[in-house]
């Protein structure tokens, strides 16, 4: 097994993004469907908002009892927001996550952390839009056609925000939303691209 390789595991298909030891680090390769990060419009951190919650809980428990097995929990960080200092919170346990802005931008589609680090002039809230590793981190919700925006589990500007990937790959640091939207039923809702830590076998 190799870092891009595509496993199955579960009910769902995988990219292999990191191995380590006899573990990989696993996303899912589409958009497994679309959530508000948190369940009330305040200001909330990865380590309590409801989504964390329901990866790790109701999600977590669709796995059968030899799969659950195999998911290693891991210590995540969870830095502040490199442009705007809003607070990433505490560092948690987690058997399943989202990826951070550090892991989706300087990690495992490519090293663009140049742009991360070093704001330019006319970078309020995106990254550069021709960044050259935008395309690797484009992805689908499950069952349509179609790119989506999806979740990071960092701060966007301020704490009523979360980073998501745009559809087009881009970063949008500054966020979107957790919970307050404009479509239909007034809620923002991204994709989910669950991440764990596998045991290979």
């Amino acid at each position: 097994m190799n870092a891009g390789d595509m496993i199955a595991f579960g009910s769902y298909d995988w990219r292999v993004l990191d191995i380590q030891n006899n573990s990989a680090l696993i996303i899912t390769e589409r958009m497994i469907e679309q959530r508000s990060y948190h369940n009330a419009y305040k200001d909330i951190t990865w380590a309590d908002c409801s989504l964390r919650k329901y990866l790790n809980g109701e999600f977590y428990d669709k796995f059968n009892v030899a799969d659950k097995s195999r998911i290693i929990p891991v210590i995540n960080k969870n830095p502040d927001n490199q442009w705007y200092g809003s607070i990433g919170g505490a560092d948690t346990q987690d058997s399943i996550f989202l990826l951070s802005i550090e892991e989706a931008v300087c990690q495992y589609f490519g090293d663009s952390s140049s742009k991360l680090y070093s704001k330019g002039e006319n970078q309020r809230y995106w990254f550069e839009r021709k960044d050259e590793n935008n395309s690797k981190r484009i992805a689908r919700l499950e069952g349509k056609e179609g790119k989506s925006w999806w979740w990071l589990r960092s701060p966007g500007r301020v704490n009523i925000k979360a980073v998501y990937i745009h559809g087009d790959g881009n970063i949008g640091i500054q966020g979107n939303n957790i919970l307050k939207g404009n479509i239909s039923d007034g809620r923002c809702t991204g994709g989910v691209r669950p991440a764990l830590w596998l045991k290979l076998l």
